[in-house]
């Protein structure tokens, strides 16, 4: 096994994206890192959720490789799922009314894809996981008024958990920051799994 130097401050991890909510998650476990924008075209892959998210992730970390060279990369992508219908950031007004009058009442499904490319541009680990979310019962007067916050505006599903939004969250099975952005937990595991963190947390921590 290629031994590569780990994720440092003098060897930041490479997150290949500018989501501020992922960055959020990263500053706050600790993990050095810088972010880049990942310009992919994310309408060419078809296949169940799971794959699309995956696939997606590892398309944004090869192309974060292409430009950050000798580091470990980081890609992700999340994917809200109500019944067969992937609600993707909404358009416009009108689609993030649908959408949550789509989520409204009912239970639905987060998939984070993850993708983890060594400094090599080798893919040393995909996968993904998955958060059940129950959302309660919403008055058109609700959904109007929190449209108008305009949180719902560069949020899959048009709703963000750590927001606003977090007043129509009546439950969730799994993961909290996978609903978010990245499933800490399962990516820290990963991340030390191949090579990419000596240790966690990681020390001295800021």
């Amino acid at each position: 096994m290629n031994r590569y130097i780990p994720i440092s401050k003098e060897s930041p991890l490479i997150l290949a994206s500018e989501s501020p909510r992922r960055k959020s998650l990263l500053e706050q476990i600790g993990i050095p890192f810088r972010s880049l924008p990942s310009n992919i075209d994310e309408d060419s892959i078809n296949g169940s959720t799971h794959h699309i998210a995956m696939a997606l992730a590892e398309k944004k970390a090869m192309a974060g490789h292409a430009v950050a060279g000798k580091n470990w990369i980081l890609g992700a992508d999340t994917i809200v799922i109500s019944g067969d219908i992937i609600l993707g950031k909404p358009s416009d007004l009108e689609d993030a009314r649908v959408m949550l009058k789509t989520l409204s009442g009912k239970d639905h499904d987060v998939i984070t894809g993850f993708s983890i490319v060594d400094p090599s541009g080798r893919i040393a680990c995909t996968g993904y996981e998955s958060t059940q979310v129950s959302i309660k019962i919403l008055s058109d007067k609700e959904i109007d008024s929190y449209i108008a916050t305009g949180e719902p505006f560069g949020k899959a599903g048009s709703y963000a958990v750590q927001g606003i939004g977090s007043f129509m969250v009546e439950g969730i099975k799994g993961s909290y920051s996978n609903v978010v952005g990245l499933p800490l937990c399962t990516l820290i595991k990963k991340l030390l799994e191949v090579g990419a963190l000596d240790e966690f947390p990681i020390l001295p921590f800021d």
